[in-house]
């Protein structure tokens, strides 16, 4: 009888001992990501503009046992970003997941629209990914940066000139980071959701027939729930995924593979 050969041991998806930043975070998927980083072993700190709406999440993630703690952030000013992640971290983990979207034709999109999609969907995403960046190298940590992109970052579609370019940004900006971060241990990916029920689309999905266009455009034949992206960020933050970076997590039931 031979000897056992000795089988390799899968990594790590525990995330026990690191702090995670979610923006965002106080609704949808923000909220489910939260939790699931949290149940993972995260020590999760939560961003986004609605106090009560982070601060309950909080709560709820405590009451698990798990840690949690919340505070109120404007991700578009980037003086208080920088003076309150620098307070706060330094962070192992960042889900980049705070954004918007103003649905319109482009001959109806104002200057207003679009400054304020992109302040929010790229501009806040660059200063506080720059924030945490700042922090782990100064600590000499590595980490995990998880942009929230979409499959619109992959293609385009209607009454969305201006979100499409923000998310195509986004994957140009991940693959940028991914290079420039890589020496010093930091991974950067996105998860790039179809369209997920969440309080951001509801009123979209309400259209009987824009759901319909959207249910026939994915391969799986159904749309998107906020905990489809759970298990996706728990691998991007944890060591599963340690040799995966500049890589985008589709979950969008097979909208891009057509």
């Amino acid at each position: 009888m031979t000897d056992p050969i000795a089988l390799p041991q899968t990594p790590s998806f525990r995330l026990d001992g690191r702090r995670a930043l979610i923006t965002g975070a106080g609704r949808g998927l923000g909220l489910a990501m939260s939790a699931a980083l949290a149940e993972y072993g995260a020590d999760v700190v939560l961003a986004a503009r609605s106090g009560d709406q982070v601060e309950t999440v909080a709560q709820a993630i405590r009451a698990r046992g798990q840690q949690a703690e919340a505070f109120v952030l404007d991700v578009t000013d980037t003086a208080r970003v920088d003076e309150e992640i620098a307070a706060r971290g330094p962070f192992q983990i960042l889900v980049n997941n705070a954004g918007m979207n103003r649905p319109a034709l482009l001959v109806d999109v104002t200057e207003e629209d679009y400054d304020t999609v992109t302040d929010t969907n790229v501009r806040s995403a660059v200063f506080v990914a720059r924030a945490v960046v700042k922090g782990l190298i100064d600590a000499g940590l590595p980490g995990s940066i998880i942009n929230i992109s979409s499959q619109m970052g992959h293609v385009g579609g209607p009454k969305r000139p201006v979100y499409c370019a923000t998310k195509h940004a986004i994957e140009g900006l991940t693959k940028a980071m991914a290079w420039e971060l890589g020496e010093h241990g930091i991974r950067v990916n996105t998860i790039c959701p179809t369209f997920v029920e969440t309080p951001m689309t509801a009123k979209m999905l309400e259209d009987a027939s824009f759901r319909e266009m959207v249910t026939e455009k994915i391969a799986l034949g159904r749309i998107g729930q906020i905990d489809d992206v759970m298990g996706a960020v728990v691998y991007l933050a944890s060591d599963a995924s340690s040799l995966v970076t500049g890589s985008s997590l589709m979950v969008d039931g097979g909208w891009t593979a057509a």
